[in-house]
């Protein structure tokens, strides 16, 4: 390999909004983000799915057995 070609690869720290940090090991030593698994809905369990428009029952009703 050649030498010095690499960027060097040490600590970070991850901070996200909602005051959250993470200590990892990355090229960038401070990342700032706007979601991340300790207040994302998807992993705390507040995700819900939404059918605003019935779309499940427009194609339930159009493809469904006669």
């Amino acid at each position: 390999m050649k030498k010095d070609i690499h960027p060097k690869y040490g600590d970070a720290t991850i901070t996200c909004g909602c005051g959250n940090v993470i200590h990892t090991r990355s090229t960038v030593k401070e990342m700032q983000i706007n979601t991340c698994s300790a207040c994302h809905p998807f992993y705390t369990g507040q995700a819900t799915m939404i059918d605003a428009e019935g779309r499940v029952e427009k194609f339930m009703k159009r493809y469904a057995k006669k």
